[in-house]
């Protein structure tokens, strides 16, 4: 039944990995200990029972069960907890909860995140709670509303879930001096105070937010006093400060780092970024300031115009990115705000765009300040700089901070820790796979090499990225540029073919036909469209369309429309490949599995005995173990590997077996190689998890999924010429496509024309081979271009992920249609190379199969290595290149 509950919860509110892994984990305990949900027990032996489920735990730290799940910084606690809460009632009857918070700004958030019809409700999808909601009870409302309801309400029913939200930091400055807290305070209309009430309640269950905030304070003490049934800590920093030390916690049972939240892509990737060839010597303090302040800048403008850009593509919510300045005082924040706004810093471009965050406003400046960071995300609040003292900490969240310039000297792994955890949330909730979109960038001139040393000492998680920045020239911002199909250009454009009263009737064409996209049957490709039969459908229906849009003031001398339909037609049809919609549904038996592969094992070099394996997690200093895997003896080396992977999900062990057994044979020997039989043996028996972890990933590249029978559906038999969207450096001219760059490094960033094959009238290449290879197409094709996104819609499987497959280039010539994919030799292998090769071929081997049906050209695919291209070759002799399975 709890099993059924959780999958439900799981469904519900869509949990990541990690958070229905937490909630495993909490049932696993709550099963281990059934106990925990009693009020008399044997906590010590609750403790017993839990370290035999869960090796790392060593002490609850408190009188009572206490379970801490460490989760990295934008994973998700809030939401965590409200999987908890609903579990706990509807897996047990708990109706009564206790959240505390450890400061203003959590609070009021997770007040906010309690309450329904809020944009981050956290029983969203939860039916059960959608008509009897749970009550929510404030550190601001108890003596008012937890009375009423103490007496009101009976206990142990749906609609009596209740949810108190308190601050601890409140709390502590409440028991200064040894006072009693307000809550524990005698009230007559509860003949009791609030806090006995609570504790007397025999359900009631104690969650802390970031609780690694408050766990020695005095207010924790007094809290400690309501004897929960159990407690469940979340935090992304398990241990408390001691002097320069830092304590781990010892009551972690769910232990999720920032090293695999980076690995899932949950959060953004970081990256440190200086500029080519700079010497810090050669610069004064304040030199150096100013430097990084105007990177910092330019890499906040090319991140906008990303950001737009990928909008644009994708058909979502534009993010306006801010940069955040890390001030060493206030004093020092004022001067910077000063810098940043002044007409000699950009010309004054940043002038009521920068915030000063700290402690030095109080009042309506206060207010005012607060006001702004919150609405940061928003595209109407102008704020892109914000400047702060140390003020920006937990319960901060926002998804777009993407540049950060540190200003505060601090040794390199407290500036990376102090420096990323506010910007590695994603604004899309998880990652795009486009760098600009993903990437958060820490400029960091004078630091850089011991920035990138600390990252990459061996007990680091981060393993940042290196982004080195050009001097600043001419060309320094960027912009977004849409480019259209000549198609589009040539029948709506102000200097195309159709002008004056045609181009009325052109754009009532292009609508009129758009319909005829989706009747393959009537007009199966492009050319069907100049049928006699079709051109009269089409005529009528721009003449309606026209004298519906003048109504009766027709010109005196109305333009010949079936002669314009005609010739705007002929354009059309001149200016494009026809591209057909292909749907491939399978049917029949569904079966999947994974291809035979060779181990990838030179990053495990695991060590028997005391000598285990630690990940120190550079953002919160806490180190756990990865040696915690102890279990039953098994027959042979293999069997601890096999069993540890048929734990996974997505692994049959019937149909897998013989993989499954030579992939940890493969292991196996690895380990033999370097360990005794003895030593291996140990190795297996406390590691079993970690290596199945860490076969399982390389499995996920090999994963295949077939069926027995598959039907092709083509919607369209031909499709319109998406815009393209680029960004490119402002003012730089269109540069000729035969013209060799100066710098092939910059090729990215321009745009090319001078066309006279291409379907577009700029076109944007991702490297000198593809602008090479334009060049022959140019000389020996009738027609090319460089598709859009969701142009075709072809999609590639890797591993369990389903990707969209954008051709480089769509190719026409007399005999046939090529898709071409130009690809560095050394990864001409690669499992997405292969993937996207397979899933190409199998897309054209349909259109082909169309095409043919209705008098058109087969469809062909090219895989090309890089070092093949160059201008002394035909178009023809890439032939040899084409893939056929």
């Amino acid at each position: 039944m709890t099993t059924s509950i959780q999958n439900h919860i799981n469904g519900r509110l869509s949990l990541r990995p990690p958070q229905a892994e937490s909630l495993a984990r909490l049932r696993q305990a709550l099963t281990a200990a059934p106990e925990m949900l009693k009020k008399k027990r044997d906590v010590a032996a609750v403790l017993a029972k839990l370290k035999a489920v869960f090796p790392d735990l060593r002490d609850f730290e408190r009188e009572f069960p206490s379970l801490c799940f460490a989760l990295a910084t934008g994973v998700g606690k809030t939401r965590l907890m409200g999987a908890f809460i609903a579990y706990l009632h509807l897996a047990h009857g708990i109706s009564n909860f206790f959240v505390l918070a450890p400061n203003l700004t959590i609070y009021n958030k997770l007040i906010a995140d309690f309450t329904p019809n809020t944009p981050k409700y956290v029983f969203k999808g939860i039916s059960e709670f959608s008509l009897n909601r749970p009550i929510v009870i404030t550190g601001d409302t108890y003596e008012n509303e937890g009375a009423a309801l103490t007496d009101s309400l009976p206990q142990g029913f749906l609609h009596d879930i209740r949810i108190n939200v308190f601050n601890i930091s409140k709390i502590n400055s409440e028991v200064r001096g040894g006072k009693e807290p307000r809550i524990k305070r005698m009230r007559e209309v509860l003949g009791d105070s609030y806090f006995n009430h609570l504790a007397n309640l025999p359900d009631l269950v104690l969650l802390m937010d970031e609780s690694h905030r408050y766990r020695a304070q005095a207010g924790m003490r007094a809290i400690n006093e309501l004897k929960p049934l159990f407690g469940l800590e979340l935090t992304a920093t398990p241990f408390v400060e001691a002097g320069k030390a830092q304590v781990a916690f010892r009551n972690v049972i769910m232990d999720y780092p920032l090293a695999r939240a980076m690995d899932d892509g949950f959060v953004k990737e970081p990256a440190v970024a200086t500029r080519r060839h700079f010497q810090a010597g050669e610069h004064s303090p304040e030199e150096i300031e100013q430097i990084k302040l105007e990177d910092g800048v330019r890499l906040h403008e090319t991140t906008k115009i990303e950001l737009l850009t990928y909008a644009r593509e994708n058909g979502v919510a534009a993010v306006k990115p801010f940069m955040l300045v890390i001030a060493r005082d206030t004093t020092h924040a004022a001067q910077l705000k000063a810098l940043l706004e002044s007409p000699q810093f950009f010309a004054g471009r940043y002038a009521g765009k920068v915030i000063q965050v700290d402690s030095s406003k109080s009042g309506k400046d206060e207010e005012e300040m607060v006001a702004r960071l919150l609405a940061v995300e928003s595209r109407d609040e102008p704020t892109e700089i914000v400047i702060h003292v140390n003020m920006l900490k937990e319960g901060w969240d926002v998804t777009n901070l993407y540049t950060i310039v540190p200003l505060r000297a601090a040794n390199a792994r407290t500036l990376i820790e102090q420096s990323i955890g506010r910007g590695l949330r994603l604004p899309y909730g998880k990652r795009t796979g486009v760098e600009a979109v993903d990437l958060l960038s820490i400029v960091a001139h004078d630091r850089f090499q011991e920035i990138i040393d600390e990252a990459n000492r061996g007990d680091s998680v981060l393993q940042l990225k290196q982004i080195i920045l050009d001097a600043p020239g001419t060309n320094e911002h960027k912009a977004s540029v849409q480019v259209t199909s000549n198609a589009e250009t040539l029948l709506t454009g102000k200097d195309g073919a159709m002008t004056g009263d045609a181009l009325p009737v052109a754009r009532a064409v292009m609508e009129a036909i758009g319909q005829y996209e989706y009747r393959p049957q009537e007009v199966p490709t492009s050319q069907a469209l100049l049928k006699p039969e079709i051109q009269a459908q089409i005529t009528a229906n721009v003449q309606q369309s026209l004298q519906a849009a003048q109504g009766e003031l027709l010109p005196a001398d109305p333009p010949d429309i079936a002669a314009l339909v005609a010739q705007a037609t002929q354009i059309l049809v001149d200016n494009t490949i026809d591209i057909p919609r292909i749907t491939v549904q399978p049917g029949g038996e569904v079966s999947s599995g994974f291809h035979p592969f060779t181990l990838d094992t030179s990053g495990l070099h695991l060590l028997p005995g005391e000598r285990e394996i630690l990940i120190q997690n550079l953002h919160t200093n806490a180190q756990s173990s990865l040696s915690a895997g102890l279990g039953i003896k098994e027959n042979r080396p293999e069997d601890y590997i096999v069993h540890a992977l048929m734990d996974f999900d997505d692994i049959d062990y019937f149909s897998q077996s013989e993989l499954l057994y030579d992939l940890a044979g493969q292991m196996v020997a690895h380990l033999h190689s370097y360990l005794s039989a003895d030593e291996a043996l140990d190795v297996l028996d406390k590691n079993r998890r970690l290596i199945a972890k860490h076969i399982h990933a390389q499995m996920m590249a090999h994963f295949w999924e077939k069926a027995t029978a598959y039907e092709v559906k083509v919607s369209r038999g031909f499709s319109a010429l998406k815009p393209c969207h680029y960004t490119v450096n402002a003012g730089e001219p269109v540069h000729p496509v035969r013209e060799t760059p100066k710098d092939v490094n910059r090729i990215r960033q321009m745009l090319f024309g001078n066309f006279q094959k291409c379907l577009y009238p700029r076109q944007k290449f991702d490297s000198d081979t593809e602008r090479r290879f334009a060049v022959i197409l140019e000389r020996d094709a009738e027609k090319w271009f460089k598709p859009a996104k969701g142009q075709f819609q072809i999609y590639y499987q890797l591993g369990t992920e389903n990707r969209e497959y954008i051709p480089d280039f769509v190719v026409e010539t007399a005999d046939a249609v090529w898709l071409a994919e130009i690809k560095a030799r050394a990864d001409m292998e690669t499992p997405e190379v292969r993937a996207k090769s397979a899933a190409a071929v199998e897309w054209c081997k349909h259109a082909a199969a169309y095409a043919q049906t209705h008098g058109g050209k087969p469809w062909r695919y090219l895989l090309i290595a890089h070092d093949e291209v160059n201008e002394a070759k035909k178009l023809a002799d890439f032939s040899r290149f084409v893939v056929n399975d």
